[in-house]
């Protein structure tokens, strides 16, 4: 394939979690390849995510999906341009695999290394399939980690207006799917479920966090449910799985909704992005669309494979630092708690 000389065509790694991926990513949003084995199978007999079986199976797929990857885009080591990973916030051993792997190419190409937090990967995600969004924008980053609000001013120019202050949304779907029995993943199986059950048939709390707070909180929520389930249980009462997935999901929802779209008036933002694997849930996709269209702001997100975990959202992300000429050294270590907040700080110091 031919490449012009300001061309980027990076080799982007994603092991945070439970996701082997890797993708060759051409100036920012051109999918040369894009390959991910998941841990899932593997994960669901334990209910979740245990750290060193996925650790070891990043160990076992990382230079296999790598090759794959260079395979299906038709290129070698040699032809890229960047080597870029994810080197926090997730699983520091899961983290390590990927970071040490990046370095090890990066150094035997002789390839500048780019670090990305994993949060600037969701939110770079949207840029892979529209490139022509109008600054200031406001994202939502919602997924079982992280659940954010953030204001974006350009690429790499991000203000934090609101965060998850307990359990991330996607952390609390996980939890309630458990109390009802329901296999890992949760998030989908609550979707699922709630499809069928009437939102309003269990009265449970919103947590506003003040009249303009753009924070959020979902212990109070989750806490709720476990105390419904609970108390039918000594009862001996019947519990309906999906009017209590449908009412836990409509509280979730409820919330995420009227900040973001608030967020976006009170910053006079007129587009907003949703990211991160939460925002593969379509009940929040069509609730956030409709409010959003009633203040006259649009949303945009990306497809459902690009919501959770995967390379080409690194790639995308690591575009824009290569342009910027943010690159990492050989020291670059795996940060397992790696805040949005030092996010901010790298790019005001440089």
């Amino acid at each position: 394939m031919t490449t012009d000389e300001n061309d980027t065509v990076i080799l982007a790694m994603e092991s945070s979690c439970d996701e082997t991926a890797v993708a060759v990513i051409k100036n920012g949003h051109e999918i040369l390849s894009n390959v991910v084995s998941t841990q899932i199978a593997i994960h669901r007999r334990y209910g979740g995510v245990v750290p060193e079986i996925a650790s070891r199976k990043h160990l076992e797929l990382i230079n296999i999906v790598v090759e794959e990857a260079l395979e299906q885009a038709e290129m070698e080591l040699k032809d890229m341009t960047h080597i870029a990973v994810t080197y926090g916030p997730g699983l520091v051993g899961a983290l390590l695999v990927g970071v040490a792997t990046a370095k090890a190419l990066a150094f035997a190409a002789d390839k500048p290394l780019i670090g990305v937090h994993h949060i600037e990967g969701h939110i770079c995600a949207n840029f892979l399939v529209k490139q022509d969004l109008k600054f200031p924008l406001i994202c939502l980053v919602v997924s079982g980690g992280h659940t954010n609000l953030i204001k974006i001013t350009g690429h790499g120019q991000y203000l934090l207006l609101g965060q998850s202050k307990d359990d991330a949304a996607g952390e609390a779907y996980d939890k309630i799917a458990r109390a009802l029995g329901l296999p890992y993943p949760g998030g989908p199986q609550i979707e699922k479920l709630a499809k069928e059950g009437d939102p309003s048939a269990v009265e449970l709390p919103r947590a506003w966090m003040g009249e303009d707070s753009f924070d959020f909180s979902f212990s109070g929520l989750k806490s709720a449910v476990l105390n419904y389930l609970n108390k039918a249980a000594m009862k001996g009462e019947t519990v309906c799985a999906v009017d209590v997935a449908a009412s836990f999901q409509q509280a979730v929802l409820d919330v995420l909704v009227q900040k973001t779209v608030h967020a976006a008036v009170a910053n006079k933002v007129d587009t907003i992005l949703l990211a991160g694997g939460v925002a593969a849930n379509g009940t929040l996709r069509e609730q956030l669309q409709r409010a959003a269209e009633k203040a006259g702001i649009s949303v945009y997100y990306p497809p459902v494979q690009f919501c959770t975990d995967n390379a080409a959202m690194i790639g995308a992300a690591a575009h824009y630092k290569a342009v910027q000429g943010d690159y990492a050294d050989l020291s670059l270590n795996a940060v397992p708690n790696l805040s949005f907040e030092k996010l901010l700080l790298e790019r005001h110091e440089n």
